[in-house]
């Protein structure tokens, strides 16, 4: 068994199948309000493969012309983002160690096909806050380094109900998907992974 960097915690199985199929329904319901949408990367506007929504006050977009931002409208249908649902600010204030609640949760839908490459969580103003991920659906392949580019990666598989966080030396910690394995589980109606990413933006 790997050990993981210094801030990372893993929490498998951290949500029962009956809290998995709740809040799974609670993201069909955000969806409904504000649906999935195909971000583009900064300067080159190339799509990214994830479809993604959010949750909270603040949400996470990006397009080719501002680049990765938090904003509080949905960047297709201009309303509001959906309020968070009760189940994720309590998963927050049970693990995350952070006395102010989340500002922005972030909804990646991932097909079976979709990588995430590796990357940093660094568009919030606080850092001492952590970020709390939640798998659901299909397992994953998770890949995790540290906060330079380049340097040894350790890589673990997540499963649905799976819980990591990324904090203190690790807050911005590089990390990705390399891959999903379809048909791992049958909690979502089609093959794939939710992701659910938890974040303070703003210093309280």
């Amino acid at each position: 068994m790997s050990i993981l960097p210094d801030g990372v915690r893993h929490i498998p199985g951290a949500l029962d199948r009956a809290a998995q199929t709740a809040l799974v329904e609670d993201i069909r319901s955000i969806v409904k309000q504000a649906p999935l949408f195909v971000p583009v990367m900064p300067r080159t506007g190339k799509p990214m493969s994830v479809r993604m929504s959010n949750c909270g006050p603040l949400g996470w977009v990006t397009d080719k012309q501002d680049g990765y931002r938090y904003q509080p409208t949905h960047p297709v249908t201009g309303t509001p983002w959906p309020a968070m649902p009760s189940r994720l600010l309590a998963l927050w204030a049970e693990l995350s160690g952070y006395p102010h609640p989340p500002e922005a949760c972030l909804i990646n839908f991932y097909a079976p096909d979709t990588k995430m490459g590796l990357h940093q969580d660094r568009d919030e103003s606080d850092f001492d806050a952590p970020v709390l991920s939640v798998s659901l659906g299909d397992d994953c392949l998770f890949r995790i380094g540290g906060t330079k580019r380049g340097g040894r990666t350790i890589s673990l598989r997540l499963v649905s109900g799976d819980i990591i966080v990324l904090g203190g030396a690790s807050r911005l910690a590089h990390h990705g998907v390399d891959r999903i394995y379809p048909g791992t589980s049958m909690l979502l109606e089609k093959p794939g992974r939710i992701n659910l990413t938890l974040r303070r933006v703003t210093a309280p």
